[in-house]
């Protein structure tokens, strides 16, 4: 017998068989492309639109905030995937372990993206980068470099907020921290850094900030792309929380900053496969470079493209040098310390 959430993917991948088959698979393959994706659909629709209008290729989207992978899966070959675009190293990786991607060779891909923001084996491409950064008070905190080993200095007991230790996130600047210095040393680092939390860890990226603001701590770890949104939305109490606080960018005592990726992978069984790479082509073209990166407040990954204004105004990112698909393989230990530490109790 199925379990309960293997059934409801599979009942949600007949209706969305349904719906493509009632629109776009019926028309010519050339002209459509099915994508799934956890991006919110307004914030990749600029390029989706730029897309079509370029080739002519209507783009269709299913939005999944959680379980890409076992909807595709639970789909099997007669899934309409053609493409996945979501974030997070940690989703990228997924995808392929559940099996549900196919690998792509391509020149003008590895000639745009650097080695360490794409699978080995042409799995996932990263298109867009986001650092992992420190947010400091304006008003409390006068330096404006910090390192990630400091954040474990007793100088900042009672100081530090964070959401929670589990969200891949967090996930991936732990495996990075391993990449580094070793599950050792990581560990205790680890321990230093729940020993100077204001508060137990809770809440998003933005609510670090607004804890900032209300005194709860002086300094929180959160993305990049957060302070962006927060300074430059419509909501004017979360306006107030980006305005609070100075953006650092830290790096590793031997390394860079540390940055995960926004980033998308050929489906396993795409019916429209030329489509789709076409459509990853396309993505690392300087026009979608600059769309993607303005329209998601991200650092374009490909050299030479504008960045965002208010990203920008952050300093020049000296991203680490670990590629992302090592810290792909550490997830799993970073986890396991989280627990180990008890780091969200």
């Amino acid at each position: 017998m199925l379990n309960s959430k293997l059934a409801r993917s599979l009942a949600l991948g007949v209706a969305a068989m349904g719906i493509f088959a009632g629109t776009s698979l019926s028309a010519a393959a050339e002209e459509v492309l099915n994508i799934y994706t956890t991006r919110e659909p307004g914030l990749i629709k600029p390029i989706l639109d730029d897309f079509t209008k370029e080739t002519g290729i209507k783009v269709n989207t299913i939005f999944l905030s959680s379980g890409l992978e076992e909807r595709i899966r639970s789909e099997g070959a007669n899934s309409p995937a053609d493409l996945i675009i979501t974030v997070d190293i940690g989703r990228l990786q997924a995808a392929k372990d559940y099996g549900v991607t196919q690998p792509v060779k391509s020149e003008a891909l590895e000639k745009a993206i650097p080695a360490a923001y794409r699978d080995p084996e042409g799995h996932w491409y990263g298109i867009a980068l986001r650092g992992r950064v420190v947010y400091a008070s304006k008003d409390r905190v006068k330096q404006d470099k910090i390192t990630y080993e400091e954040l474990a200095d007793p100088k900042w007991k009672g100081k530090v907020c964070i959401r929670s230790g589990q969200h891949l996130y967090n996930i991936s600047l732990f495996a990075a921290m391993i990449a580094h210095k070793g599950e050792e040393k990581a560990e205790e680092w680890l321990k230093g850094l729940k020993a100077n939390l204001a508060k137990k860890p809770s809440g998003g990226d933005r609510e670090q900030a607004k804890d900032i603001l209300a005194g709860v701590c002086d300094i929180a770890i959160g993305n990049t792309y957060y302070v962006s949104l927060m300074r430059n939305g419509n909501n004017e109490e979360q306006k107030k929380w980006g305005e609070a606080i100075n953006v650092i960018l830290p790096t590793f005592e031997d390394g860079g900053t540390h940055v995960n990726v926004s980033g998308l992978a050929l489906a396993k069984n795409a019916p429209n496969k030329a489509n789709a790479v076409k459509f990853m082509e396309y993505m690392v073209s300087d026009d979608a470079q600059r769309l993607h990166a303005e329209a998601n407040s991200e650092y374009p990954v490909k050299a030479g493209i504008k960045i965002h204004p208010t990203i920008a105004s952050f300093g020049d990112l000296k991203a680490d040098n670990v590629p992302i698909a090592e810290i792909a393989k550490l997830r799993k230990k970073a986890s396991e310390l989280v627990d180990k530490v008890g780091f969200d109790q």
